[in-house]
């Protein structure tokens, strides 16, 4: 499939997707990421080992649009909003009640 990142064309397959990283250890994906295979690589490592270019050239936007189209699973991190912290026995109590807990 012919897809373009950073304004350059690439003819990309998954199984050279999958040959190219194979090997390729995995850094901490703590944003966009992509799982190739069993492992979760983030979006501008993957970027950079498949077409060579330097991660400040592309987006990761670029790098997730290529790979969701090639059929592997992706996830933006850095776009799920952060869980809320449970409420204490004494402001679950007080919501209940119709009042607002200090924190």
């Amino acid at each position: 499939m012919r897809c373009v990142i950073a304004r350059f064309p690439f003819d990309l397959t998954k199984s050279g997707v999958l040959e190219s990283m194979k090997g390729v250890k995995p850094e901490e994906a703590c944003g966009p990421s992509v799982i190739v295979g069993r492992r979760t690589y983030p979006a501008k490592q993957v970027g950079q080992v498949v077409t060579g270019q330097d991660r400040r050239d592309f987006s990761a936007d670029e790098v997730l649009r290529a790979m969701t189209q090639l059929g592997f699973t992706c996830r933006d991190h850095s776009r799920t909003v952060a869980p809320a912290r449970p409420l204490s026995a004494y402001q679950e109590a007080s919501a209940m009640l119709g009042a607002t807990a200090a924190v």
